[in-house]
C-alpha cells in the first residue's frame, strides 16, 4: 500500500451540535476556536470568569460571551471545558445530565483530582473525554493506521525526545503549581505511548526544575516498563534558551520490520511552530517522508472534537472516555511517586 492510504483525518459527524466553551486562555484562541472554524462547527458562546476576556474573545470569533448560568442551559450543545483541573468537577457536575463534555487535560491536579471528575462525569452520566488530542494529529492518525495494518512488525522499541524552549509564562494558572511538566505537558506522550502499546506494568521516572527559574519542574527522565521485550524511555527538558541548534521534538517507534520518525513542530517555536513530520521506513521499503495533511495544531483538536460529536450522535465509539485518561492519570501519579522515590545509591569504595 501507499501512503496516499494512510489515514489522517477524524471524519466528521453526520449533525454537528453547537460548541459551549467554559475558559478563554490562549489554548482556545492559539488551537480550539481555529479547529472549529475549520470544521464549520458553531460557537454558542464562550464563558470565563473574567467576562471582559471572554467578550474580547468572542467578538473576535463571532460569538458571544456567556454567563455560567447562561452558558450551562445552552441546548443539545456540546461543552469544551478548556478550564485549570482544580475546577473541572465543579462545573461537570452542573452540566445537564448525559451531556457530551470534553475536558482539558490533565484531568486533575492529581489521581484524587482525577478520579472526582471521574465519579461525577459517571453519576452524570456525561459522554466525556479528556482532550489528549496529541492521538489524532494527522500524523499520529497515520502513523496508528501503518502499525495496525503491520507495516512496522510488531514495536519493540518507542522513545520520545524534547529538547525545548517552552514559554511557560503563557500559562498563568500554572504559577506555584507544585506539579508542571509531567502533569502538563509530557502526559500527552505517556498518553500517546499507552495508545499504541497499552499500560505498562510500571515506571521509573525523575522530574525536576532548573536553577535559573522557580517552575516547579521542566526536566523529566522516564523509564516505562513493557517487560523485556519493548524499550520505552522519555526525556524532556525545557530549559534549552540557546537557540534553535539542538533543539528537538521527536518521537522514534521501531518495530521488528520497519520503523518510524515524527516531529511535533509546535513545541519547536510555541505557539506558532514548526511543520509536523513523519518519515517511514515501513517493511520491505526505505525511509521516505509522508505528505501529511495538517498538524498537531489545529488539526488535532478538530479530530478530537469529530470523534465526540459523532459518538454523541451514535455514530461511534468514543475514544480516550474518562475511565482511559483516568488510566493515562494514574501512570501520571505513578511517575511523580517514583520520582519522590530515593534511587539505588552506589556502593561505597570497599
Amino acid at each position: 500500500m501507499s501512503d496516499a492510504d494512510l489515514r489522517q483525518s477524524w471524519p466528521a459527524p453526520s449533525r454537528k451540535r453547537p460548541i459551549v466553551i467554559f475558559g478563554a486562555g490562549s489554548i482556545v484562541s492559539d488551537a480550539h476556536l481555529p479547529a472549529y472554524a475549520m470544521g464549520g462547527y458553531t460557537i454558542a458562546g464562550i464563558h470565563d470568569p473574567d467576562m471582559d476576556k471572554a467578550a474580547r474573545l468572542a467578538e473576535a470569533n463571532g460569538t458571544r460571551a456567556l454567563t455560567l448560568d447562561q452558558a450551562l442551559s445552552v441546548e443539545d450543545a456540546v461543552f469544551d471545558l478548556a478550564t485549570p483541573p482544580a475546577v473541572h468537577a465543579e462545573i461537570l457536575a452542573r452540566l445537564p445530565k448525559g451531556a457530551p463534555a470534553l475536558i482539558q487535560k490533565p484531568m486533575g491536579a492529581d489521581l484524587t483530582g482525577a478520579t472526582e471528575v471521574l465519579k461525577v462525569c459517571r453519576a452524570r452520566e456525561l459522554q466525556a473525554v479528556v482532550n489528549f488530542q496529541l492521538r489524532f494529529a494527522p500524523m499520529m492518525v497515520a502513523l496508528k493506521d501503518a502499525v495496525d495494518r503491520g507495516m512496522l512488525g510488531r514495536i519493540v522499541d518507542v522513545e520520545m525526545h524534547g529538547v525545548l524552549d517552552t514559554p511557560w509564562g503563557l500559562w498563568k494558572f500554572l504559577e506555584g503549581l507544585p506539579r508542571i511538566e509531567i502533569t502538563m505537558h509530557s502526559i500527552h506522550y505517556l498518553d500517546l505511548i499507552r495508545h499504541f502499546l497499552g499500560d505498562p506494568t510500571g515506571v521509573q521516572a525523575k522530574t525536576i526544575g532548573h536553577p535559573n527559574h522557580d517552575v516547579s519542574q521542566t526536566r523529566t527522565s522516564a523509564i516505562l516498563d513493557y517487560g523485556d521485550e519493548v524499550r520505552c524511555t522519555l526525556s524532556v527538558n525545557h530549559d534549552w534558551p540557546f537557540g534553535r541548534d539542538h533543539q528537538v521534538c521527536e518521537l522514534r517507534v521501531a518495530g521488528t520490520e520497519g520503523a518510524a520518525w515524527l516531529q511535533m513542530g509546535v513545541n519547536l517555536d510555541y505557539p506558532r511552530g514548526e511543520p509536523d513530520r513523519l518519515r517511514l521506513k515501513p517493511k520491505g521499503g526505505d525511509w521516505h517522508e509522508v505528505d501529511l495533511t495538517g498538524a498537531w495544531f489545529p488539526h488535532g483538536f478538530l479530530g478530537r472534537m469529530n470523534n465526540l460529536q459523532r459518538a454523541a450522535g451514535g455514530e461511534e465509539p468514543l475514544i480516550a472516555t474518562v475511565e482511559d485518561a483516568w488510566r493515562t492519570m494514574a501512570l501520571v501519579e505513578a511517575a511523580y511517586e517514583s520520582s519522590a522515590y530515593p534511587m539505588t545509591p552506589l556502593k561505597d569504595l570497599p
